[in-house]
């Protein structure tokens, strides 16, 4: 939040320079990671194993939600007043939301928490390996994250360059990004309404659907082509959000789920690396080709994963595990 004020105030007064991004955008990763970890524990902590699968889903639905307004909210700002601006604006809703955490509900649920033990970083390091290898279910789930996030999500940054391409004005391009979150809320939605019974299935066809549905989206020739293919392709991602976190969770053990909350932060530490990649493929083959490139590499390994590792395909919901134990 301050870092994001402190961008602003530069920006505002003409003394950000290109190199200090890098930093912002590694502590923003940092920042969001350990967000991301720790805000999931807590809604299960808070609802437990049995409501868990609607729980996330809805989790999910809020955090579109709030990809959603916020890029409608940055790109008004940004072409009315502009970029620095639209990030003190963004700083003042991290505020609020940070002050809204004062009316979190405390809660005495004990089924969730792992037993206290003194040991290292590089034990705890090794225990976490350990469980990936002797976990297969978990290995399953953990290679599906890494290549959404390496080949799915790491479109993000080609938005501009689309939009640029097809004549969108910056509000336009705020919209088109904007279609991001609403996908991902209208997948979430389906996915709390719906609960479906092989939760691994949607977990799968959420990144599947989402990165064959990137192609017309890189290609697209006009706003409402890009904003609506963009919309349902983050509808599959929507899938993909509101059930990660559940499977992974479910799959381990209680005295497990902080190093496999952990293990899944790594997997999705691959979206720097992949929108890297991306970058430079759109440096000399543009933007749409670079999109097009990933989602296709992205689907094809996909395929393989899921051939090789088909323990996902058998995961269902939290609620039917609980039952038959």
């Amino acid at each position: 939040m301050p870092i994001v004020a402190v961008i602003g105030l530069l920006e505002v007064t003409e003394q950000l320079f290109v190199w200090m991004i890098y930093p912002f955008l590694m502590f923003a990763g940092i920042g969001w990671v350990g967000d991301m970890t720790s805000r999931r524990a807590l809604v299960f902590e808070i609802v437990g194993t049995k409501k868990i699968d609607n729980a996330m889903a809805y989790e999910s639905f809020t955090l579109a939600s709030g990809v959603a307004v916020g890029n409608l909210i940055g790109g008004g700002v940004a072409q009315r007043l502009g970029i620095g601006e639209a990030f003190l604006v963004v700083s003042v809703l991290l505020l609020v939301g940070f002050i809204s955490l004062k009316w979190v509900p405390r809660t005495s649920f004990t089924d969730v928490a792992a037993p206290k033990t003194e040991s290292s970083t590089v034990a705890e390091l090794k225990a976490g390996l350990a469980l990936v290898r002797t976990n297969r279910a978990l290995l399953s789930i953990l290679g599906v994250t890494f290549l959404a996030n390496f080949f799915l999500f790491s479109y993000f940054p080609a938005v501009q360059r689309i939009g640029d391409r097809i004549g969108a004005s910056p509000s336009q391009v705020g919209l088109i990004a904007a279609m991001t979150g609403f996908g991902m809320m209208t997948g979430s939605f389906i996915i709390g309404m719906w609960e479906p019974k092989h939760r691994g299935r949607a977990y799968i066809g959420g990144v599947a659907f989402g990165m064959l549905m990137l192609m017309p989206f890189a290609t697209s020739n006009s706003v409402p082509m890009a904003a609506g293919a963009l919309f349902i392709a983050a509808t599959g991602s929507g899938f993909f959000g509101a059930t990660q976190s559940t499977l992974v969770l479910t799959t381990v053990g209680s005295d497990m789920r902080g190093r496999a909350m952990g293990l899944l932060s790594m997997a999705i530490g691959a979206l720097p690396i992949g929108t890297f990649l991306l970058g430079e493929i759109a440096e000399i083959y543009g933007a749409p080709a670079a999109v097009v490139v990933m989602a296709s590499t992205g689907l094809v390994l996909l395929i393989l994963w899921v051939f090789t590792h088909p323990e996902l395909l058998a995961m269902g919901r939290s609620v039917d595990a609980a039952a038959t134990e």
